[in-house]
């Protein structure tokens, strides 16, 4: 189990002081045979990282530094870069999932908005590098005698090369999967919908939902006239229908999506013996695909040849609200949003040469349509 929420409360529930010294990066602690648990402490490891590219630079002080002295800062004076921390602890989880010693690996994310900040992170920071500094202008300048940008434009290959692999594996369906702790209230469903639609922008599956504090179902006198039950239990039925309707509506939303539940159990599950008696409260109500063979953008010929060719690129987006979605055309990109996230979307090659035709939401799927450019279709 890894945990990239600074609040670092993981090792409180497990019951445990996962302890590192200050500034160093923290190493996986045994918990008991075939579990080990980490918090990543991405403020020790900016500063690692970061005094990794500086030290290097000092070699090189009679080279010119293009008017940036990356020597000036200390890297324990660092608090940290916006997304930069997210970044390295993705970086960090994705050098896990390399590793082969571990089956399975559980990541505790920060709450839903961050957390789905963090996941759209990677591909908008590589899309946001290329334009700004794109890859054959990187090369050219680390040609010639200027060691110290040769390293700067190393350093920075380098890390695009690790936010690239996290893209990767986030996109990995075979081997990356989100799950949502929710409770059963009726504010929780709308929220998990809208998560639901975000996820599938950022290409991401969902694996399944859990519900978490579901009252047990006491089964007696809930047919017993209600001046007749004690006001304690009349609200725990009426509490507990509430969250019967809840979690049927999460299934009946989300149908190709687990939904699970996790009885309330009394006192709060801290510790090993507490989390393993918690288990067999588990309750599966729907077993769903979590869309394995939903593509996230694909592209067909609709009809014609030719300057008469119709193509739709297919975004499936379940559960998005129509009025939250926009569309918009950057050179080779569209730019899709929805549910107040944003992804831009490389189009395939064909897509480049032609103009956007139009766009609808056909049930759960976002299609737009492009027709050639006679400009620069070819003959």
């Amino acid at each position: 189990m890894a945990s990239i929420d600074q609040s670092h409360s993981l090792g409180d529930v497990l019951g445990l002081t996962l302890a590192h010294d200050p500034g160093t990066t923290a190493t996986t602690y045994r918990v008991v045979d075939g579990l080990e648990a980490i918090e990543i402490d991405t403020l020790a490891l900016l500063e690692e990282r970061f005094r990794t590219l500086r030290e290097p630079l000092k070699l090189n002080r009679g080279g010119h530094d293009h008017g940036f002295n990356w020597t000036a800062i200390d890297a324990s004076e660092l608090t940290g870069f916006p997304g930069a921390q997210e970044m390295l602890a993705l970086a960090e989880i994705t050098d896990l999932a390399d590793d082969d010693e571990w089956d399975l690996i559980v990541v505790d994310c920060p709450a839903t908005a961050a957390t789905l900040q963090l996941l759209a992170t990677p591909d908008m920071a590589l899309g946001y590098l290329e334009r700004v500094w794109p890859k054959h202008r990187r090369v050219a300048a680390a040609i010639g005698t200027d060691i110290a940008m040769a390293m700067t434009v190393g350093a920075i290959e380098k890390m695009v090369g690790a936010v690239t692999s996290v893209r990767d594996l986030l996109a990995d369906r075979d081997r990356t999967s989100a799950m949502l702790v929710t409770s059963a209230e009726r504010v929780a469903l709308l929220e998990a919908a809208r998560t639901r639609s975000t996820l599938a922008l950022l290409g991401i599956r969902l694996n399944s939902v859990m519900v978490n504090k579901v009252l047990p179902d006491l089964g007696g006198p809930a047919d017993l006239p209600p001046e007749q039950l004690h006001p304690a239990v009349r609200w725990h039925y009426n509490r507990h229908g509430e969250q019967r309707d809840v979690i049927a509506a999460f299934a009946a939303t989300m149908p190709e999506v687990s939904i699970v539940t996790a009885q309330h159990t009394g006192p709060e599950p801290v510790g090993l013996s507490s989390l393993s008696a918690l288990s067999y409260a588990l309750d599966v109500h729907s077993e769903g695909n979590a869309s394995a063979f939903e593509p996230p953008v694909e592209v067909q010929l609709e009809s014609g040849s030719g300057l008469e060719s119709v193509y739709a690129m297919r975004m499936h987006l379940p559960l998005v609200d129509p009025a939250s979605l926009s569309l918009g055309r950057a050179e080779d990109d569209v730019i899709v949003g929805a549910d107040g996230m944003r992804r831009r979307v490389r189009l395939a090659s064909v897509l480049r040469r032609c103009v956007v035709a139009g766009a609808e939401l056909d049930g759960q799927t976002l299609v737009v349509r492009f027709r050639p450019d006679p400009k620069v279709w070819p003959r």
